[in-house]
């Protein structure tokens, strides 16, 4: 579905390119993106960090599409993964009262932990609130995603918000060091009007 509106955070996809480069290798990145007809210099420093928010936001779902392209089956598994070590560096690269507030979170009871540890997730992502936002669910949780940069300009069959899935659940492990079956029921790509991950915790 076409987002014309797709912004990201240049500073997270910096990151983001990094952790990719790690998890599939820095020399096969340029050979991936070449592969799905994509700009190799996505690949390079120096020029992510001339991207306005909204080239960021088509380099995030350009380079997702390519690994799905180039990596098939596997690319789920990938790209989750990378969301999982992005969710380290959104904490890492936080602000100091973001860091005392994730610190602080870690000491609340756990039923309580686990939406407050999304929402800091949607904060780390440098989100409005009319962008993304946690519900309560019965004992679940729901995390929808208004806008989702990864579907820009992206059409599929299946949802292929795949990156923050690993977020999900790493943001979840983190919190309460225990795993979270996540469910991606709605897809911007699929045509539906948002992204919805239903975090299934009652179980």
């Amino acid at each position: 579905m076409t987002n014309k509106k797709a912004k990201f955070s240049v500073k997270i996809l910096e990151n983001l390119v990094a952790i990719t480069a790690a998890e599939i290798g820095k020399k096969n990145l340029p050979i991936v993106l070449n592969k799905s007809k994509l700009p190799k210099e996505w690949a390079e420093d120096d020029n992510l960090a001339k991207m306005n928010e909204e080239e960021a936001a088509e380099s995030y779902a350009g380079l997702q599409q390519a690994i799905r392209a180039y990596y098939g089956r596997g690319a789920r598994g990938i790209l989750q993964r990378i969301g999982r070590k992005l969710w380290g560096k959104l904490l890492e690269t936080a602000s100091f009262k973001e860091k005392v507030q994730a610190k602080l979170l870690r000491g609340l009871p756990e039923t309580i932990r686990r939406k407050n540890v999304l929402e800091l997730l949607t904060r780390l992502l440098d989100t409005e609130a009319d962008e993304m936002s946690v519900h309560t669910l019965d004992l679940n949780l729901l995390l929808a995603d208004n806008t989702s940069p990864t579907t820009h300009n992206q059409h599929d069959d299946e949802p292929i918000c795949h990156i923050t899935h690993g977020l999900i659940r790493e943001a979840i492990y983190w919190a309460t060091s225990k795993d979270a079956v996540i469910e991606e029921s709605s897809c911007r790509a699929t045509g539906a009007t948002n992204c919805e991950f239903k975090i299934i915790v009652g179980e």
